[in-house]
C-alpha cells in the first residue's frame, strides 16, 4: 500500500480526533499537524491524506489558511492524495466543508491525484465548493450534528480506500 501520511489542521480538536481515528482504522500511517514543512514531510509517503475543518463561512482553518501556499512546493508525482473534511451543515449549511473544497482545488492545480471521493447522501446543505459531479471530493464528517455516525463513515471510507490504493 505505501507509505501513508495523514495532515491536518485543527483548532477545536475534532479533525485531530478523525486524523488518529483514520490512522486506526488503517492500522498504519504517521499523523502530522499542518506547518511550513508540509511540502518537504509530503515527500516521504506514497499516500497522503489531508484534513481540514471549515470555519466561518466557508474559511480554512488557522493552520491551513497560514501553509496552503505550502503546497505549491510539494511533489504531488506518483502519490495517492485523500481528502477529509469536518463541517456543520445545520450552521453553515452554504459553505458546508469548504475548507476541503480550496485544498482539493490546490492540489489538483499542483498535479495530484486525489482518491476517495464520498457520496453526499446522509448529509443536508445547500451548497459545498468540496462536492463535484454530485460527490464529496473526500471524506466529510460532522461531529456537530452527527457523531453518531463518525467511526462508521471513517471505518467505510478507510476501506474503500484501500481499495482505490
Amino acid at each position: 500500500m505505501g507509505k501513508i501520511g495523514i495532515f491536518y489542521g485543527s483548532t477545536g480538536g475534532v479533525t485531530a480526533e478523525v486524523a488518529e481515528a483514520i490512522k486506526t482504522a488503517f492500522g498504519e500511517g504517521d499523523v502530522h499537524e499542518v506547518d511550513s514543512d508540509i511540502a518537504d514531510q509530503i515527500s516521504d509517503y506514497s499516500v497522503v491524506l489531508l484534513g481540514t475543518s471549515t470555519w466561518g463561512e466557508g474559511e480554512l482553518q488557522d493552520d491551513w489558511e497560514d501553509f496552503i501556499d505550502e503546497l505549491d512546493d510539494a511533489d504531488f508525482s506518483g502519490k495517492k492524495i485523500a481528502l477529509f473534511g469536518t463541517g456543520d451543515q445545520d450552521g453553515y449549511p452554504d459553505t458546508f466543508v469548504d475548507g476541503m473544497g480550496t485544498i482539493y482545488e490546490r492540489v489538483m492545480a499542483n498535479g495530484g491525484t486525489v482518491i476517495g471521493s464520498w457520496s453526499t447522501d446522509g448529509y443536508e446543505y445547500d451548497g459545498s465548493t468540496a462536492e463535484i459531479d454530485g460527490q464529496f471530493v473526500g471524506l466529510v464528517i460532522d461531529e456537530d450534528n452527527q457523531a453518531d455516525l463518525t467511526a462508521d463513515r471513517v471505518n467505510r471510507w478507510v476501506e474503500q480506500l484501500k481499495q482505490e490504493i
